[in-house]
């Protein structure tokens, strides 16, 4: 879908249908809803009074359409509390009202820029409705053969109007951002939700190429036999029990030349059936989303190479499937990993943290800083935090802030736990040097001091996305099926940083 920015008059648009905003508590609508309201001859007033036309947050009502009109139809769009209204809420409702549209087959449809939903700050308000509208279309249905299997009402574009072209531009710069947002964290729900026979490590990887060769990147793929001289054991070992080969996936952005690298760092589990210490039948196949976290870098770098800030990033994706084939890792195996550490594996199925271990190495190695990993880590953090925020953990402080802000910007709230010397008594290995599971008790803590054991004193962040990994049903912006959660956020982080 096409999204655009005007100026003129909203009635003045040639499209489908046309939308206005209003907050509750408006009697006598301004702006854009008065002039419509003049131009229907006075019958959005007439229906707010009588109560035909409900504001509540996002009901949508009908209005005539007078001569004055070029659209043949018009929808009042309830805002609802005008005190609430944020540029996350904006994003929330502009994906609910996408949806809303679409089930009313909208065609090609004309909004108002009311100050009312975008806020005070143009940019980012355009921002959010596009971000909202991009990703509340989404649908993941290109395995449906059957027409009917489809949502059959379409929204063919989108124009923005705002009267005057001044702010028109500040909106228009906002949505083309919005857009390349939105088609990030789209392409990170694609491949996340695709089947895991379809989106091997070796799919993962050419996918990688792909958008290197649209973008601009560079693009390294290691294969096993160069890992292996790089002394990667850790990583593959989870590799060892599938037949598909492992694909380590490195892009680079260069829009910083001389300076270090952020280095965005994802686990790339295609498929996770928790090698031999294998997972519970019920529910296994949303374990093809347990590359998630690679996916929303593969998204993330997509954008900044779009956005092109004035940065150096490494995005780093470890790719393989956790299968128990003949020659799978087994319980107490030992192995080392890049850096020299050696690790006991005590649990087959805390396999992400053993790909990660290895990509920190490789970023370190290539001296990158900060480090930032994002991975469905641990079931204990879905537990802690349920499907609302992230956990997120920080070896620096600045670091966590900076990421703190960039969540709430992209409306992908974040909470931040300990990392307290005492957690790692639990992951002491009597025959290694550390081992990668520390008991049922504070698992998210202790797979993240795993973790922080590779990353040193460079500075460092965690996220565990597990709990919002997925969502069950539309609401928002957000879309049934696999989330692309962080992927927005880690752009926000570069470009905040790069500013």
């Amino acid at each position: 879908m096409q999204i655009e920015v005007t100026s003129g008059e909203l009635a003045a648009q040639d499209v489908d249908t046309i939308v206005v905003s209003v907050p509750e508590g408006s009697r006598r609508p301004g702006g854009a809803a008065g002039a419509i309201n003049t131009a229907s001859g006075g019958a959005i007033n007439t229906m707010i009074a009588s109560g035909a036309i409900r504001l509540s947050d996002g009901a949508l009502t009908p209005v005539p359409v007078g001569d004055e009109i070029a659209a043949r139809r018009a929808f009042v769009h309830g805002l609802g509390d005008r005190s609430k209204l944020t540029p996350r809420r904006t994003r929330s409702q502009a994906g609910a009202l996408s949806r809303a549209l679409r089930g009313v087959d909208a065609g090609s449809v004309a909004i108002a820029a009311q100050p009312d939903w975008l806020g005070s700050d143009l940019e980012r308000g355009g921002q959010a409705i596009a971000e909202g509208f991009t990703l509340g279309l989404y649908r993941f249905d290109q395995h449906h053969t059957r027409s009917q299997d489809r949502p059959s009402g379409t929204v063919a574009s989108l124009l923005i109007v705002e009267r005057s072209e001044r702010r028109a531009a500040r909106v228009r710069a906002g949505v083309e951002r919005g857009v390349i947002m939105g088609e990030a964290q789209n392409l990170t729900r694609d491949l996340a939700n695709s089947p895991a026979n379809l989106m091997t490590p070796t799919d993962m990887a050419a996918r990688a190429q792909e958008i290197a060769e649209a973008t601009g990147l560079e693009c390294e793929i290691i294969e096993r036999e160069e890992a292996e001289r790089l002394g990667m054991g850790s990583y593959l070992s989870v590799a060892q029990g599938s037949d598909q080969p492992p694909k380590f996936i490195v892009l680079r952005y260069r829009g910083a030349p001389g300076r270090r690298s952020v280095a965005l760092i994802g686990k790339g589990i295609t498929f996770d059936s928790g090698g031999i210490s294998i997972k519970p039948a019920g529910g296994m196949e949303r374990m093809k989303a347990d590359m998630s976290g690679a996916a929303a870098v593969l998204g993330a770098m997509q954008a900044i190479a779009r956005l092109a800030p004035t940065i150096n990033v490494t995005g780093i994706a470890p790719c393989t499937e956790n299968l128990p084939n003949g020659s799978a890792t087994k319980p107490g195996d030992v192995f080392y990993a890049m850096d020299g550490q050696s690790v006991e594996v005590i649990n087959t199925d805390a396999e992400g943290r053993l790909v990660l271990a290895d990509a920190l190495g490789y970023a370190r190695a290539h001296n990158c800083s900060p480090l930032i990993d994002v991975a469905t880590l641990t079931g204990a953090m879905s537990i802690a935090l349920g499907n609302v925020r992230a956990g997120v953990f920080a070896n620096n402080d600045r670091l966590f802030r900076d990421l703190d802000r960039a969540g709430d910007e992209a409306g992908e709230p974040i909470w931040r736990f300990p990392l307290d010397d005492e957690y790692d008594n639990q992951i002491k290995s009597d025959v290694a040097d550390i081992k990668n599971t520390g008991g049922r008790g504070a698992g998210s803590i202790t797979a993240a001091k795993f973790l922080q054991r590779f990353a040193h004193d460079t500075p460092w962040a965690h996220f565990d996305i597990a709990g919002v990994m997925d969502n069950d049903r539309d609401r928002g912006e957000k879309v049934k099926g696999v989330a692309g959660t962080a992927t927005r956020t880690l752009v926000e982080y570069v470009l905040a940083r790069a500013g």
